[in-house]
């Protein structure tokens, strides 16, 4: 399991993550023009070199990021690949000093097991403004919003998984 920060030479083979995942309405689209705009923010998983997973971080304020686009092949689903990406996240954010993760999901119990918690969609009018309104299934929406406040978790160093044991940057 190799998971790193993205490069932009990674951009096509998340873009097609995407693309395949946004197509089944898991995930909104992304343009690789959008990926390479944000590729500082992304990390992959690969499996022999292919991009076989993916997520990012947002910011939207210093205390406020959002997992976004948290993608596992179907390939490579339940052996782990997601959760550990979400930990290197997590772990990311919690070095840049950002109090508080949220994420919209349908896959609540996967992110309760990281921690998170079930929180209310109002609280992140951030994310409304910025994709919400764009989405074609904003009045049907049935992703639920969850959220992670880092500063009740253990210290990253008790943490069972990092960047660098990831072999990550």
């Amino acid at each position: 399991m190799n998971i790193r920060p993205a490069q932009p030479t990674d951009i096509p083979g998340i873009f097609n993550l995407v693309a395949e995942h946004a197509e089944r309405g898991d995930v909104l689209p992304r343009s690789k023009a959008q990926i390479g705009a944000t590729i500082s923010e992304w990390m992959v998983g690969t499996d022999e070199n292919k991009i076989v997973a993916c997520g990012s971080l947002l910011d939207y304020t210093p205390d406020l990021a959002e997992v976004r686009s948290l993608i596992v092949a179907d390939s490579i689903k339940g052996q782990g690949w997601g959760a550990a990406l979400l930990q290197v996240l997590i772990a990311r954010a919690r070095r840049r000093g950002t109090p508080i993760l949220f994420a919209l999901t349908r896959a609540e119990p996967f992110f309760r097991r990281a921690g998170f918690t079930p929180s209310d969609r109002a609280r992140f009018p951030e994310k409304i403004w910025r994709d919400c309104d764009q989405c074609p299934v904003k009045d049907n929406c049935d992703e639920v919003a969850v959220e992670l406040r880092l500063s009740e978790l253990p210290h990253l160093s008790q943490s069972p998984i990092t960047d660098v044991q990831l072999g990550s940057a």
